[in-house]
């Protein structure tokens, strides 16, 4: 069973009580063009909710912490010079393999992230199952502002057959 934020649930109200009265009054119409006028949100309006954790995203968070955090650091930002962000970058929330074979295999060469080069050596963590690759680099890719797709241990699994 889900928790509802009470938060969640009042915005949800709201939305459908606009809704509702945008349709009991035929919307808002412009006079000049008949057309209904739209509204969107802008990043600067919209307050960012945290992300629902799934059971393997929160057992993702756990091996986070265990063996991530040292590195990348409780807010996802890294170490400057040292240790990548994970917070807002596009090799968190882009190529999945390319994801998975740097927590797989480590990674001795600079990696540049956002216009920076990180020099620090990452070790390999394939020690950890597809499950807990898997887990973590979902909860990775939906904590520090990130918005991603999940990672799945059977995708994890393939990569590894390739490496």
């Amino acid at each position: 069973m889900k928790v509802v934020h009470n938060r969640t649930l009042f915005r949800g109200l709201l939305v459908a009580l606009v809704a509702g009265a945008c349709m009991a009054c035929g919307g808002n119409q412009s006079k000049d063009s008949g057309t209904a006028a739209t509204v969107t949100d802008t990043p600067e309006t919209v307050e960012q909710e945290p992300p629902v954790l799934t059971a393997g995203m929160t057992a993702g968070k756990a091996i986070y912490e265990q063996n991530c955090v040292t590195c990348h650091q409780t807010n996802g930002k890294g170490v400057s010079g040292l240790n990548p962000p994970l917070a807002g970058t596009d090799y968190v929330t882009g190529d999945k393999n390319r994801l998975i074979g740097i927590v797989l295999n480590g990674s001795n060469v600079g990696l540049e992230v956002n216009g920076a080069v990180y020099s620090n050596a990452m070790p390999a963590h394939a020690f950890l199952s597809d499950e807990e690759v898997a887990n973590v680099l979902s909860y990775i890719r939906n904590s520090f502002g990130n918005r991603a797709d999940t990672v799945s241990a059977a995708l994890v699994k393939e990569v590894r057959a390739l490496l």
